[in-house]
């Protein structure tokens, strides 16, 4: 007897090797975070059949299958980012902030906005030339929506000038911004290491 079945939208988070002749992935949607999903591989493809790729946003009909495992049944493609694997940087960026994702079960409260916080990053990512700004923001987004205190806690521990940086770095838009790829990636470094030793989160 199949399985019940469940409908939703959901990001590709992570792309495992394939498994005998299932494609596994990391996936996650609002109502239950992440998910981990098999689609079969189709050695021909037929009309209709949407062959997933990493940070897809697609809706899809789950199976349940064993051990929490979902398959998909039906796939529709909503959006492609494809700018993210056309630049390294971008990818190597976009890939960071997806682990993390994946790595982490996500609170139920918090599930819808990190789940918007998904499609915000990865909107940025495929068209920024700035990915470490865009990495810098959603790490910082994705712990304060886990209820750390990072803008009371940690905020407060830099620097006068690391402040700054700071502030502009997650208010100012993309178009405008002007902090120096080193001075992100320190400040980046100094987030990683303030979440490794005072909240759950697994950063790598």
């Amino acid at each position: 007897m199949a399985g019940p079945t469940q409908q939703t939208e959901v990001f590709i988070l992570e792309r495992q090797s394939p498994r005998e002749s299932f494609q596994p992935f990391t996936a996650y949607c609002a109502e239950h975070g992440n998910l981990r999903i098999l689609q079969r591989i189709i050695r021909k493809p037929t009309p209709g059949h949407q062959t997933l790729d990493l940070f897809d946003h697609v809706g899809v009909i789950l199976r349940a299958g064993s051990a929490g495992t979902w398959f998909v049944h039906e796939a529709r493609l909503i959006e492609r980012f494809a700018g993210i694997g056309g630049n390294y940087r971008r990818l190597q960026h976009a890939v960071n902030f997806t682990s993390l994702i994946a790595r982490n079960p996500v609170h139920e409260e918090s599930r819808a906005s990190v789940y918007q916080l998904l499609q915000t990053a990865l909107r940025a990512f495929a068209s920024t030339n700035r990915p470490d700004i865009v990495g810098f923001k959603s790490l910082y987004c994705f712990a304060r929506d886990e209820g750390y205190p990072v803008k009371e806690h940690w905020f407060p521990t830099l620097l006068r000038e690391d402040r700054t940086a700071v502030s502009q770095l997650l208010n100012r838009p993309l178009s405008e911004q002007t902090t120096a790829s080193p001075v992100v990636e320190r400040l980046q470094r100094k987030l990683t290491d303030y979440l490794r030793g005072h909240s759950d989160i697994l950063v790598d």
